[in-house]
């Protein structure tokens, strides 16, 4: 199966991998390479098996596909999420989109509808259930523009930065920095009023989506 489409399907349910795998392994241009039962193991096969899909579930034990899907992308900028999930709330696919997933589908899509949804997010298409499509321009008319961390981060703010999106705690960040536990705290807490949001992983991905993923190297 040279020119066959690389699948990993993402999902914390036995029988719902068994049943995507059916479908899928039922074309000849579509191959399962792998499996996953929750964000963490995706984070992890995506990163070994390098598939040129990634059929992510959004509710997830341990890690949901919200946080597997920033991590990834964190990881390979090239990656093609396509999320299945019965959530079609506008906050979520709003989040997964800008975390960097390539199309959203409700798992009510029949087999048709999930077999060229794959083909188009391999094809570098963005597809899009209907439901989810209108609740996804709703929220994207009715949110107000995203605060720019360049221009609201002090310089030591945008060093410390990059350190919590590739997931160092505050005592790495501080021992690599040669400050104290507790102005690494403060700075991140500060960070994450000046962003308006409510933990790290929303300023991650925040950071993600505006390019701010470069480690410091040395320096001032």
């Amino acid at each position: 199966m040279g020119n066959s489409i690389r699948v990993l399907v993402v999902d914390d349910h036995n029988v719902v991998r068994e049943g995507l795998r059916a479908v899928l392994e039922s074309r000849e241009d579509i191959e399962v390479i792998g499996e996953a039962g929750d964000g963490d193991q995706a984070i992890i096969q995506a990163r070994v098996l390098q598939p040129d899909v990634i059929l992510m579930d959004l509710e997830m034990p341990r890690k949901n596909g919200i946080s597997a899907t920033y991590e990834i992308m964190a990881e390979q900028p090239q990656a093609r999420i396509l999320v299945l999930s019965s959530f079609s709330d506008e906050s979520k696919v709003a989040e997964l989109v800008q975390a960097g997933a390539k199309g959203y589908l409700l798992k009510d899509a029949d087999a048709h509808e999930l077999v060229n949804a794959i083909r188009q997010v391999n094809a570098g298409q963005m597809p899009l259930s209907p439901l989810v499509a209108r609740r996804l321009i709703d929220s994207m008319t009715q949110s107000p523009p995203e605060p720019r961390l360049v221009e609201i981060l002090t310089k030591r703010e945008l060093m410390i930065l990059p350190m919590v999106v590739h997931g160092m705690s505050n005592k790495d960040i501080g021992d690599r920095l040669g400050i104290t536990l507790r102005t690494v705290g403060t700075h991140v807490s500060h960070m994450m009023q000046k962003a308006e949001v409510d933990n790290r992983v929303q300023l991650s991905m925040l950071a993600v989506r505006q390019g701010l993923t470069s480690l410091y190297k040395g320096g001032e």
